[in-house]
């Protein structure tokens, strides 16, 4: 494969992937790279483009399961500080899509920015935030972002507005594009109740989740407003063990990495509980979590 000459030595091979996701699970990408700015990343999704060689996008890996063989593909990880910056514009906030949501939620109470709380103890970075359109507690991020830049896999950039931005349920629209960076609205707040809201959202997902075994958060969507979770509890299924992996005792939409699982464990859970949950309750559930193959 050649890559343009200045940076083939930075984009490396057979990087174990099972140490950039949450999940602890993943074999290796042919390919890897870390951009330092954009004009590097436009140029490697260009060349990968022409060779045809496919992309992954992975952000903090908080929300994906890799698959034990690998991808046979580009994984590129968004880590420079380009892609982390935050600015306030008024009362809104510029984030670079590679900025942790913690930093995220954190800076807008500094700046007594309300309105990010609810995402308190959500992992992951604000462009995954964005592509998985997370939420909890009947808000989600894509209620607030006014535009989004992007980058298509040509490596063209491209702001798209709030109106021609199509949220759903942990959906984006945005597949087709890499996120770069968003402009969210917020409203002014008292920085001290902010504090006391951020402390309490984190308290109540800390009660409902296990997070004491590697993890990739919740694996289903709630179909049709019905918690997943209580499908799947309902279902017998905390504490099932396949492999490595089981269900979490807490909090059945969760599966946990108790030792050593590997991919296809997982799938197999996977599998038995949408048996189970379209046996029992004539409910399909989709996977909320990425699966790379």
């Amino acid at each position: 494969m050649h890559w343009p000459k200045d940076l083939n030595k930075k984009i490396k091979t057979k990087t174990k992937l099972a140490g950039l996701t949450s999940f602890k699970i993943g074999g290796p990408a042919k390919f890897y790279f870390e951009p330092e700015n954009y004009a590097s990343l436009s140029r490697v999704l260009l060349t990968a483009r022409h060779a045809g060689i496919k992309v992954f996008i992975l952000g903090s890996g908080s929300n994906l399961l890799a698959s034990d063989s690998g991808v046979n593909g580009l994984v590129i990880k968004l880590t420079s500080k380009d892609f982390k910056k935050i600015n306030k514009l008024g009362n809104c906030l510029i984030s670079g899509s590679a900025l942790k949501l913690s930093r995220l939620i954190q800076f807008a109470g500094e700046e007594g920015l309300s309105g990010l709380e609810f995402l308190a103890g959500i992992p992951g970075t604000l462009g995954g935030a964005l592509a998985g359109n997370a939420g909890a507690w009947g808000k989600a991020i894509g209620e607030l972002v006014k535009d989004v830049v992007v980058l298509d896999y040509y490596g063209r950039p491209k702001k798209i507005f709030r109106k021609d931005l199509k949220f759903a349920y942990r959906s984006s629209g945005l597949s087709k594009y890499i996120i770069i960076s968003a402009t969210l609205g917020l409203e002014p707040g008292n920085k001290d109740l902010i504090k006391q809201k951020i402390k309490e959202y984190l308290l109540k997902r800390n009660k409902a989740q296990n997070n004491s075994f590697p993890n990739a958060g919740c694996v289903f969507k709630n179909p049709d407003k019905i918690s997943a979770g209580y499908l799947i509890d309902r279902c017998g299924l905390k504490g099932k063990i396949i492999g490595g992996a089981a269900v979490s005792d807490k909090h059945a939409n969760f599966i946990l990495n108790l030792k050593q699982a590997k991919a296809v464990d997982v799938l197999a859970l996977m599998s038995l509980i949408k048996r189970k949950v379209k046996s029992k309750f004539k409910v399909k559930l989709n996977p909320e979590i990425k699966i790379w193959r």
